[in-house]
C-alpha cells in the first residue's frame, strides 16, 4: 500500500469528533477505517448498509458479504449492524451523517467538487457521492494533491462535470490540510518538511496562508 495514501487518510482523523457517524468513500477514504479505533466513539456507515464498519479485512478475515466502497473486503466490529441500502440512503438523504470523506478528481476554491466523470474516459459512474455531499453535515475530500501528470487537482474553478457545488468543507492531501472559507482556501497545516510556498506552487488557486501554519501528523 502506498504510504502517501495512508498518510493522507491518517491526517483526516483530527478533523473528526467523538460520536461522529462517518461515511467513507472509495480509495484513500476507505483507509481511514484503519485509524478509527473502537474507543473513539465514532461509527463508520457504508452505503451498502452497515454501521460499525471496521478496517479492511486481512486475508484470514475475509467475509464475502462485507464489501468496502472500492470493492475490497471489509470487516464489521462486534457491535456493528447490517440493513438494506434503502435504509442506508434514507440516513444519507435525511441528513443523519455527521461526516462523509470522499476522493476527488478536482476541488475548487468555492468548495465545489468533481469526482465521477472525465469526458472521453470510461468510469464506473457517480455512485452515491452526490447524495453524500448534499446530505452530510461535513464533507471532507481526501486525495493526492496533483494528478499523475503533475497537474493541480485544487483549482480556481472545476472544469470537470461537478459532483456538488459549494459543499466541501476540508481538503486533505499529502502536502496540506485546507479549509474552505468564503474568501477561498485557507492553509491549516502542512506536511513535515513542506513549505507553504511549495504547496502554493502545486495549487492552481491562491491560498490564504496565515502567519502560523500547523503541522500535519507524521
Amino acid at each position: 500500500m502506498n504510504d502517501k495514501r495512508r498518510f493522507i487518510a491518517r491526517n483526516v482523523l483530527p478533523l473528526l469528533h467523538r460520536g461522529d457517524l462517518v461515511n467513507l468513500g472509495a480509495g484513500i477514504p476507505s483507509l481511514l477505517a484503519d485509524y478509527i479505533d473502537e474507543d473513539s466513539g465514532m461509527m463508520v456507515q457504508t452505503e451498502c448498509g452497515t454501521i460499525g464498519g471496521g478496517p479492511l479485512a486481512r486475508e484470514d478475515e475475509v467475509q464475502v458479504t462485507l464489501i468496502a466502497p472500492d470493492t475490497r473486503y471489509s470487516t464489521l466490529r462486534y457491535d456493528g449492524v447490517c440493513f438494506d441500502s434503502q435504509t442506508s440512503f434514507c440516513m444519507i438523504r435525511g441528513g443523519h451523517l455527521d461526516v462523509t470523506v470522499l476522493g476527488a478528481l478536482q476541488v475548487d476554491r468555492r468548495g465545489s467538487m468533481a469526482n465521477w466523470d472525465i469526458p472521453g474516459k470510461a468510469l464506473k459512474g457517480m455512485g452515491g457521492a452526490m447524495d453524500l455531499c448534499a446530505g452530510a453535515k461535513t464533507v471532507i475530500v481526501a486525495m493526492e494533491h496533483c494528478t499523475r501528470d503533475g497537474a493541480p487537482k485544487i483549482v480556481e474553478q472545476c472544469d470537470l462535470p461537478l459532483t456538488c457545488r459549494g459543499e466541501v468543507d476540508y481538503i486533505v492531501t499529502e502536502l496540506a490540510v485546507l479549509r474552505v472559507t468564503p474568501d477561498g482556501l485557507e492553509l491549516l497545516s502542512a506536511a513535515p518538511g513542506v513549505t507553504p510556498e511549495e504547496i502554493q506552487a502545486k495549487t492552481d488557486t491562491r491560498l490564504i496562508i496565515p502567519s502560523a501554519v500547523g503541522a500535519m501528523l507524521p
